[in-house]
């Protein structure tokens, strides 16, 4: 017996919009604040803090890059989600070629985030 649902890829979507609106919630401000105003003004961290090979060094660890990657990663979904839910706000009816601008943006500059961490070694 066939039922009358039909499946769906919005739960995939929605649970990497929701985990990078989390993550960007509990953290955004935290990286503005560290990029943005501690280290540039040397208020709280030493000026050396974000030096180049102390970035290097988080970058090439196994535990800096899951960080650097999801930062990146779920931020972008959640753009790209926010992005093509917003279209309609402002009256553009988007349709398949906006879901995959939007979408194919992300998971393009995923793979490129994938592409760059790796290839900084370990």
């Amino acid at each position: 017996m066939k039922s009358g649902l039909k499946r769906s890829n919005a739960p995939i979507f929605w649970s990497l919009f929701g985990a990078g609106g989390m993550l960007s919630a509990l953290f955004g401000p935290m990286l503005v604040f560290i990029t943005g105003i501690a280290v540039p003004f040397g208020l709280i961290l030493p000026a050396d803090a974000m030096s180049y090979p102390k970035m290097l060094a988080f970058a090439q660890n196994i535990i800096g890059k899951g960080f650097i990657f999801a930062v990146i990663a779920l931020f972008l979904w959640f753009a790209a989600h926010r992005i093509f839910h917003s279209l309609h706000e402002v009256g553009i009816h988007a349709g398949v070629g906006a879901k995959l601008i939007c979408y194919g943006s992300a998971f393009v500059a995923t793979v490129i985030s994938v592409v760059v961490l790796l290839g900084l070694g370990f």
